[in-house]
């Protein structure tokens, strides 16, 4: 990732903003500026190759992951929350989406500073939401800087904040996983939310065909699959760093409650959305 942008962010943005293809039921999430991103990326301008990558399944997969997280951003902010941080943004454009509802809101942007100087020149002219962005070298500065520096953009430690964490962790070492989460806590008040995607364990260890493809795929454009939750441990380990775990769900389980269909996305319960909470009891 050094000093380049990531490709895996490009393809996120275009799947999101490919539910405009989809059936009228499955429209969850509408994102019209992902498609910027992709026209960006040589990769995707040959409508071969995007076919390929981006299959009916993929698309539908994206319009769920966008719209459980979409849901927990939304009720946060119904329930009084103005503090958003979205780790590892890419072209994340809920500041863009949810510019009404987050009007009285912050959202703090940390990301690569290549991705985000992209993303800044793709969008330049579009007003959103309040934005801070945080050009931050994950590579290069440790974890532990970050509350301060959010505090140095006008974020506040005793209010309540929403931590995004979308499409990151399974690119991640445990020794990065850990730090992050640590960072995390130290800035959440208690009531604080967490919201992330990731893979089970036996994915990266033990992938299905169909899984080892992707990871190929991934990794040779330099962002290889790394870590991997097992969902019976995740509670506890979440309670050892100060996160109660609220829900964890598969995406079959959340494909069944937005589609009513739990088949839409095949065997997918291999890869879940996790939403925990800041616990006021922890140091």
């Amino acid at each position: 990732m050094k000093n380049r942008l990531s490709v895996t962010a490009a393809w996120v943005a275009a799947a999101r903003s490919f539910g405009v293809l989809l059936p009228e039921r499955e429209r969850l999430a509408d994102d019209p500026y992902g498609a910027r991103f992709a026209r960006t990326t040589p990769l995707f301008r040959s409508p071969r190759l995007a076919r390929a990558i981006f299959p009916r399944r993929a698309i539908v997969y994206m319009q769920v992951r966008t719209r459980a997280i979409d849901d927990v951003l939304l009720d946060f902010v119904a329930g009084g929350g103005r503090q958003v941080v979205i780790l590892g943004a890419g072209f994340d454009c809920r500041g863009l989406r949810f510019a009404h509802a987050l009007a009285d809101s912050t959202v703090f942007e940390v990301d690569h500073p290549a991705t985000q100087a992209r993303k800044r020149a793709v969008l330049a002219g579009d007003v959103g939401a309040k934005t801070e962005y945080v050009a931050w070298n994950f590579e290069e500065r440790p974890m532990a800087e970050l509350p301060a520096e959010l505090a140095a953009r006008g974020h506040d430690r005793a209010k309540k904040t929403l931590t995004i964490w979308e499409g990151v962790t399974m690119y991640l070492t445990p020794r990065a996983i850990d730090d992050t989460v640590a960072a995390v806590s130290t800035y959440s008040a208690p009531s604080s939310r967490l919201v992330f995607n990731y893979m089970e364990r036996s994915r990266i260890e033990h992938p299905s065909p169909r899984a080892r493809l992707g990871a190929v795929l991934v990794g040779a454009l330099g962002e290889p699959f790394r870590f991997g939750f097992e969902p019976r441990e995740l509670g506890g380990w979440l309670g050892a760093r100060g996160f109660s775990l609220d829900r964890d769900s598969g995406m079959t389980e959340l494909a069944g409650e937005l589609l009513g269909d739990a088949r839409a996305l095949g065997e997918s319960d291999d890869r879940r959305i996790a939403v925990a909470s800041r616990s006021s009891a922890f140091g």
